[in-house]
């Protein structure tokens, strides 16, 4: 068994048995939807929503929320305590090289939201009747490329801060924006012209996964002025590269 697989395994147990983590990471979302789900008037269909209801224009929304917690919260607040606590220096002499225990890191953060999808999406399809993404294709690309965009701000943070305390308080403040400007706190339409434009440019790109669950759905979330589907993938494969490229520059393992 490779030095990386062993390192996967002991990052899954341990992240199995974080319960913030895996609370707020894999299971909020589910839960989320669910909740909003049993609220009657969001299960009303009326004729400005083109016979949709407001539970199936938002579930979309209900993902980003792991999402964007996994990215930057979880992940920078695990990588800085290994740093504080002088883990990635001791495994600078192992075979086990710190880069291993960064991409191990990487995969199970990546598994994680990928089980927080399915579970909501089945969940919200045998609960709520919240039909799956009508182009899968497509949602795929938005969710990996929106998800890497995510990845590589949480990597600045693990870049520059020191500490677990510093890492928390930084991801919260990127959750916070993110969530907001995006438009997952506020429906984008209320929001003013020049938010709306700054969350074009800010991951994971939610419209591009609404746009790809539901085309209706899409349009009724989209405002004026809003980049096509495959536009704003360029925008967020371009800012995951840029970011992850900053981070390798700033990232220091002690």
């Amino acid at each position: 068994m490779s030095a990386l697989t062993k390192m996967i395994k002991v990052e899954t147990r341990l992240f199995l048995r974080d319960r913030t983590a895996l609370g707020f990471g894999v299971l909020f979302p589910t839960a989320l939807l669910l909740g909003l789900g049993a609220v009657p008037a969001l299960r009303e269909s009326t004729p400005e929503t083109g016979g949709l209801r407001s539970i199936d224009v938002w579930a979309p929304t209900a993902l980003v929320f792991g999402m964007v917690m996994i990215a930057v919260q979880h992940l920078p607040s695990v990588i800085a305590t290994y740093r504080e606590w002088g883990i990635l220096r001791r495994l600078s002499t192992t075979p086990a090289r710190p880069r291993s225990i960064l991409l191990a890191q990487m995969i199970v953060a990546f598994a994680s939201v990928v089980v927080s999808a399915v579970l909501m999406v089945l969940a919200g399809w045998a609960v709520l009747g919240i039909a799956p993404p009508e182009q899968l294709l497509k949602f795929a690309v938005a969710f990996i490329v929106g998800y890497a965009a995510l990845l590589g701000l949480g990597l600045i943070a693990v870049a520059l801060v020191r500490t677990s305390s510093a890492a928390n308080q930084i991801g919260t403040l990127l959750f916070i924006a993110l969530m907001f400007i995006g438009g997952a706190f506020l429906p984008r339409m209320v929001m003013p012209d020049l938010l709306r434009e700054i969350g074009e440019f800010v991951p994971p790109g939610l419209q591009a996964l609404t746009a790809a669950w539901s085309a209706e759905a899409g349009e009724l979330t989209a405002t004026t002025g809003e980049q096509p589907f495959w536009v704003q993938i360029v925008i967020m494969a371009g800012i995951a590269v840029l970011a992850t490229a900053v981070a390798a520059k700033l990232f220091r393992w002690e």
